[in-house]
């Protein structure tokens, strides 16, 4: 059985006594322990195999920072990274109204927003995570935002900030003349609008 690839010896051969170092030739990304066997091989000699076992990294999640959408929305995707077995995602504080989906994608497969990841892919190495948010048009002259919060199975968190553009400040007036009366009466007319206003 070969050794695996990231398993680096050096030097790997020599003639007497010598001291070896063994190393990993990158971080190990999964959860879990991997492990590979050398063999030391000597003419008229048996050979002598050891274990080697590197840890696995603690359990994380990393999102993107930020996401934005222009004002008339659109459907955004957000990206991030992890070696969870799950993730969970749910909304923090802001004023953009949104909803979640009820699946992610996981390592290139759909998944339910909080549910095992099939074939467990972080206990071997890091995965991609994306999930697709639908975010509506901004009818308010101001940005919004929204807090998108995915949270791994060990319950370590991330957060992305989710903006949508401000959108076109409008300003509408009931149609037609305005008719009072011979006394002045009052008159109600409707304005519609997202800005400040004034009648000159």
């Amino acid at each position: 059985m070969a050794k695996a690839a990231w398993a680096v010896v050096t030097p790997p051969q020599g003639s007497g006594d010598k001291e070896v170092s063994v190393r990993s030739d990158a971080e190990h990304t999964g959860r879990n322990t991997r492990s590979t066997v050398l063999i030391w091989k000597a003419v008229n000699c048996p050979d002598v195999q050891r274990t080697v076992m590197q840890a696995g990294k603690p359990e994380y999640v990393d999102i993107a920072d930020t996401a934005a959408s222009e004002k008339t929305g659109k459907v955004v995707t957000i990206s991030g990274v992890s070696n969870s077995k799950r993730l969970t995602f749910s909304l923090g504080t802001g004023d953009l109204d949104i909803a979640l989906p009820a699946h992610y994608t996981a390592n290139s497969v759909q998944t339910a927003n909080g549910e095992a990841i099939t074939g467990e892919p972080g206990g071997l190495a890091v995965y991609n995570f994306s999930i697709a948010v639908t975010v509506p048009a901004n009818t308010e002259i101001d940005p919004q935002t929204r807090q998108v919060i995915v949270t791994d199975e060990g319950g370590h968190q991330d957060v992305c900030l989710l903006t949508l553009a401000a959108g076109d400040a409008y300003l509408r007036v009931a149609e037609g003349d305005i008719q009072l009366d011979y006394q002045g009466n009052p008159v109600t007319v409707n304005v519609e609008s997202n800005t400040d206003w004034t009648v000159e």
